[in-house]
This record gives structure tokens, sequence and C-alpha cells, in this order.
């Protein structure tokens, strides 16, 4: 991730071809690592975006960290000149989990967050109600499979019902 955590290895980036002017941060799930999905954006990669790939802890005492350092990431991205608006989190599975609750605590106002096979990370202790503010308008896209052998559909299910007390339906 970032390097606030001196255990933590520094994210697996693949800069823009141009001046980035928008960055996409993307998680892995459990057993992979940032390496994978850099591999997997050099295919289908734009000239004026930048990805970093965090490689994230599997281990639940690093959750509040790894979401430390995914704001760190942010936040170093907005300093190099990249409005928070341009910024997207992403990830799959333990990743798709980090990004959504990352996007929906962070301070800055993301342009959205691509959750894919995944469930809501501290579901039952995450404030109730709706968020107030810009981020109530954040654009999400939430994807699950309905015969995933790792993360059930139920997962999925009650987080999608979840996002729907926090943020407004696009």
């Amino acid at each position: 991730m970032c390097r606030n955590n001196m255990s933590a290895p520094l994210p697996a980036i693949m800069p823009a071809a141009w001046k980035a002017t928008a960055a996409v941060i993307f998680l892995h799930g459990l057993g992979d690592t940032g390496h994978g999905w850099t591999e997997a954006f050099a295919g289908i990669r734009s000239s004026h975006i930048k990805y970093i790939c965090p490689h994230a802890p599997p281990d639940e005492p690093g959750i509040k960290q790894a979401v430390e350092n995914i704001k760190a990431l942010s936040d170093q991205e907005v300093k190099n000149g990249i409005p928070s608006n341009r910024i997207i989190l992403g990830g799959f599975s333990q990743g798709g989990a980090l990004s959504l609750y990352t996007a929906l605590t962070t301070q800055q106002e993301l342009t959205g967050v691509t959750a894919f096979r995944c469930w809501f990370l501290l579901r039952a202790s995450f404030p109730q109600g709706p968020i107030s503010g810009a981020k109530r308008d954040i654009s999400i896209l939430q994807c699950h499979r309905d015969c995933d052998p790792l993360v059930p559909l139920v997962f999925g299910s009650l987080t999608v019902e979840k996002l729907k007390t926090l943020v407004k339906p696009s």
C-alpha cells in the first residue's frame, strides 16, 4: 500500500502514458497481489490514467490500516495534481470490500467506486442512515456472480441493501 505502515509493500503502479489526469486505485482479492491487476489493466489502459494497485493485507486487523493507506494513496494523487473527482476506487473480492468502505468513509469526493464479488466491511458498526453531502451521490458499480464459490451471492445482496440506505440510487 503506502509507506505509512513500514511493513506494507509499495503498490504496483502503471503510470499514464501521457500526463495523468485521472487515477484508478484498484485492490486485489485474497491470495492475489497488485501485480496481477496491473497486468490485467495493461491491455485496456487509457493513456491519461494512472493505475495504482496496492498489495492488501488479508487479515482483519489490517483492514483499518489498509483503509488509511488507500486514503493516503488518494491524497497523494490529489497532491500530484489529479482532482479527487477524477479518482476511482475499485477492487475484487476483499479489494472490492475495502474500496467500498474507503469510498464511503473518506473525506474526498471521489468520482466513484467499482466493487466486484465483494461484501460490506464492518457492516454492523457502519453509521446508520444516509450519508450526507456530495458523497451521497457517489457512483457505485457493484457486480456479483450468482454461483460464486468463495463469496456467496447473499453477501452481495446484503451489500446492495446496505448501500440503498446510504447513497442515492442512480
